[in-house]
């Protein structure tokens, strides 16, 4: 499904809406685009993912936040179809996971068709074949290919012009990352930051309507954060939503739109980045309940900068409601 309407975003209006909501776990969106539901992980004896409810706001950025084992990218895995939750729903009755996209309930679908309802994701890791071409594997993300239909590929013009159109957007990508200098390169020979740069321009070539990032930021040289940072307002501008993971609090509380702080696999928090950072829960989940006792070096430094970040988050929020 394609994100291309036409979509003015302006990010003021949609966060005057935003400050009108209750800023609590499952708060119901204006418009959501993907709604979540009764999603639970377990494996063994630990519950990993325990979801209650969870609205993504479309045409927005939202960052799903948390510390290390909050069950983030467990959480990314059940929706994009790459696990299925424990409390699943069978065919036949039984269990009670939904979640739905779009207005269309996928939570019976696997990643591809996932992939093809409009909803498409990134690694931690990055997944870029190392053996193919930077060109080759952008062509991979695109869909509605009809060469790779057996009885088709035989017959070269009904697939041709396709084939064509896939060419130019994969150029017109690798020309907005820049990457197009590398194109007949070998996707094993890109650093760190150009393969985060490819996988996001590869995930855009069946535009989609929202693009859900694990960690865009992780192992990325900081010649190239900021222009990750732009690549993602850039795509919420045109109206496509995103939804990303990431630790760097600086990064979220500067390009997000919300915030929703995942702890020990459940969400305890929502709201505006900059009221979200102020909260107690908040710092409990990262730093523990006793965060507030005498600390060594390295706790006090972290909690130093926790503070930081919320001090100047609540300062932000002071001024706009001046």
């Amino acid at each position: 499904m394609s994100n291309e309407q036409n979509y003015p975003y302006d990010r003021e209006a949609l966060r005057a809406k935003l400050r009108t909501l209750d800023q609590v776990p499952g708060v119901a969106k204006p418009d959501p685009i993907l709604t979540v539901e009764h999603v639970e992980r377990r494996f063994g004896g630990m519950t990993a993912v325990n979801v209650e409810r969870l609205e993504v706001q479309r045409g927005a950025i939202t960052a799903l936040i948390g510390p290390n084992g909050a069950g983030k990218t467990t959480f990314f895995n059940l929706i994009t179809g790459f696990d299925v939750p424990s409390n699943a729903k069978k065919l036949f009755g039984g269990g009670d996971a939904t979640w739905s996209f779009n207005g269309k309930m996928i939570h019976r679908t696997g990643a591809s068709q996932a992939a093809r309802a409009g909803m498409v994701r990134t690694f931690q890791l990055t997944k870029a074949l190392s053996r193919m071409t930077v060109m080759q594997n952008m062509l991979i993300g695109a869909n509605d290919q009809p060469g790779e239909n057996l009885f088709i590929a035989p017959f070269k013009p009904l697939w041709a012009k396709r084939e064509q159109e896939n060419i130019e957007r994969a150029e017109e990508l690798l020309v907005r990352f820049k990457l197009d200098a590398k194109k007949n390169d070998m996707a094993g020979d890109l650093s760190g930051g150009q393969k985060k740069l490819l996988e996001m321009a590869r995930a855009l070539m069946s535009r989609p309507a929202m693009i859900m990032l694990d960690e865009p930021m992780a192992g990325v040289n900081p010649a190239l954060t900021q222009s990750l940072l732009d690549h993602i307002q850039a795509l919420r501008d045109e109206g496509t939503t995103v939804l990303f993971v990431e630790h760097d609090m600086h990064m979220v509380r500067h390009i997000s739109d919300w915030v929703v702080v995942m702890a020990q696999g459940e969400i305890i928090a929502e709201g505006l980045p900059e009221t979200v950072m102020t909260s107690e829960a908040v710092i409990d989940a990262y730093l523990g309940a006793h965060h507030d006792k005498d600390l060594g070096d390295d706790d006090a430094l972290t909690t130093g900068v926790m503070r930081a970040i919320a001090t100047e988050s609540a300062e932000e929020v002071e001024e706009e409601t001046r």
